[in-house]
């Protein structure tokens, strides 16, 4: 038995029991004391096992969790999140962009007949871990910091498309909807052509101010879902620009 496979066979047979002393590896291998010392030595060394008095013991593999995002005004963004995931009919296909409220809308479509196409990791993790039959991950390149998923190709987001897409931003006016982070807002952009609705979230807090680039002008946003919350001369400004708003 070479080398190689003896440790394998080792390093499997702690994967099952958890823990072996050492005259156990020496009997169920069928190699020497001092092989056995040597092997248990090597593989603690190399972080594979870890080595206790008389015998070794399994290392727990640790699970990535991604961290919790930080989640301002909460209880009004589930709502929006409840509410915008009523307005998604069977079978339709919908894109959800990145940040908490879309997690929150994703939690709330998982399981449902309906298509999530997506470039926001946390997101896409989350469906896949809670089984969600109809997952489309936008590939690209991973950014960390937004945890998304973004492509230097300028026509790689024009293959998607979907019934609605679903986004938020950092403001909105009677101009429209604003975006901070040029990246993901262009990369946004490119599929808004291929979708038949615009929906934006975004809670209260954020109507009326203007903060990064104009995303969308107000005339191409189907529906805002925002919280009862909101100001209702905002709101009263909103519709009479001809802007469809559910308070949720």
């Amino acid at each position: 038995m070479n080398e190689h496979y003896r440790q394998r066979q080792l390093l499997n047979l702690l994967e099952e029991r958890k823990a072996l002393s050492t005259q156990e590896i020496i009997r169920l291998l069928d190699i020497s004391p001092a092989t056995a010392r040597r092997d248990i030595t090597k593989l603690n060394e190399q972080g594979r096992l870890r080595k206790v008095r008389n015998g070794a013991e399994v290392i727990e593999k640790r699970v990535y969790r991604p961290q919790p995002l930080p989640v301002n005004n909460a209880n009004e963004k589930q709502r929006i999140a409840e509410t915008a995931a009523q307005i998604c009919q069977e079978g339709e296909s919908v894109i959800l962009t990145c940040g908490s409220t879309m997690l929150m809308l994703g939690s709330s479509l998982c399981g449902k007949n309906v298509q999530i196409m997506t470039n926001f990791l946390p997101l896409a993790n989350y469906l896949i871990e809670h089984d969600h039959n109809d997952v489309v991950i936008m590939g690209g390149q991973y950014n960390k910091n937004q945890a998304i998923m973004l492509s230097l190709n300028t026509s790689a987001e024009a293959i998607y498309a979907a019934n609605i897409m679903f986004t938020s931003g950092k403001g909105l006016t009677v101009d429209g909807l604003y975006k901070t982070d040029m990246l993901i807002a262009n990369s946004e952009q490119r599929m808004l052509s291929r979708v038949g609705k615009l929906v934006v979230l975004l809670d209260s807090s954020k109507l009326g101010k203007q903060a990064g680039m104009l995303f969308s002008e107000l005339n191409n946003i189907h529906l805002l879902i925002t919280g009862k919350e909101a100001d209702p001369e905002i709101i009263s400004m909103l519709r009479n620009k001809g802007l469809n708003v559910l308070l949720a």
